[in-house]
């Protein structure tokens, strides 16, 4: 690649083929803003569902909201950041690039001893993982949490968060490497889904009561026996939908289940203050630092490559978390 700025362009949505490498040029930073050079970029379901259009988008865009790299070059009342300064974020819509213009207030510094890499890797899936534990509920030591796809990148996430506050964690997984990949992460105990109803082995292993929560990032194949395995009074959080939206129910559902609750969180509303981003943010980086946190790299591609990466990510075939590297 040249020193020509470049970036993925969506002209129209579509199949992975619709991620087309081009020269584009961001610009320079406005009032309130950042030029950040990016080093590495985060692979999220969200950037397909934007790539398909079931998220609208003015066309042409260019996708991806998280990355890390170092500041370039700031606009007026941009903060305490200044040229030099390494960065991470996950709501900087146009990151599928070498450079992105960023508003400065989204941005946090990566504390030393966490690489680019690393940081792009969590600041998505990992402040994800923090708002579903202490947002959605304050899920507690004691607690039994189901946590879907566990070996994918927010799910090993979860589940190693989970052990760090003393809950009892089953995941779900389709193969036995990720089986031993979230055993590696703490779970105590991992459900072949292909093998096994997981329902039913849910039931089963906490002696027909049901867990607390769900952690359903799945959708449609998860979602009604996700709600199936809770306990009275439980909670289900969809926070994804890596296999569709879910159907259409019948709320009188969650009553015959026992008065259950359902939440459809995204990231966005659980940051929504800059003390909320830093909270969130600061504790998934300091556990890092900490060596509380391991974050999987399961997959890099170069950023011309973007297409074989939805491939992957849509196909199952990644554990831990995708980047496209610059």
């Amino acid at each position: 690649m040249t020193d020509t700025p470049h970036a993925i362009v969506i002209e129209q949505t579509g199949g992975p083929e619709a991620l087309v490498l081009q020269p584009r040029d961001p610009g320079q930073p406005g009032r309130g803003q950042v030029r950040v050079a990016i080093n590495s970029v985060g692979v999220n379901f969200i950037d397909v569902y934007f790539r398909l259009g079931r998220y609208p988008a003015p066309i042409p865009f260019v996708p991806g909201l998280e990355g890390a790299g170092v500041v370039e070059a700031i606009g007026p009342d941009a903060g305490d950041l200044v040229p030099g300064d390494r960065v991470a974020w996950a709501t900087a819509f146009g990151s599928y690039a070498t450079h992105v213009i960023a508003k400065a207030d989204i941005l946090v510094r990566i504390p030393d001893g966490v690489s680019d890499e690393i940081a792009s890797a969590a600041m998505l899936q990992g402040m994800t993982a923090h708002y579903l534990i202490h947002g959605c509920r304050e899920t507690k030591a004691g607690d039994v949490a189901l946590v879907h796809a566990g070996a994918g990148g927010a799910g090993l996430l979860l589940t190693q968060m989970l052990k760090n506050i003393g809950a009892r964690v089953i995941t779900t997984v389709s193969t036995s490497e990720k089986a031993a990949l979230s055993h590696g992460a703490g779970a105590d105990e991992v459900i072949l889904y292909n093998d096994i109803d997981f329902v039913a082995e849910v039931k089963r292993l906490t002696d027909g009561r049901g867990v607390d929560v769900v952690y359903d990032g799945v959708g449609a194949t998860t979602f009604d026996g996700s709600l199936r395995s809770l306990r009275p009074r439980g909670l289900m959080a969809l926070y994804g939908a890596a296999s569709g939206p879910p159907p259409p129910f019948d709320p009188q559902l969650l009553n015959t289940l026992g008065s259950l609750f359902l939440t459809r969180p995204t990231l966005a509303a659980y940051t929504a203050t800059r003390e909320e981003l830093e909270l969130r943010a600061g504790a998934v980086l300091e556990a890092i630092v900490a060596g509380k946190l391991d974050v999987r790299i399961g997959a890099r591609f170069p950023l011309a490559d973007a297409a074989a990466a939805h491939r992957a990510l849509e196909g199952r075939e990644t554990t831990g978390k995708v980047l496209l590297i610059p």
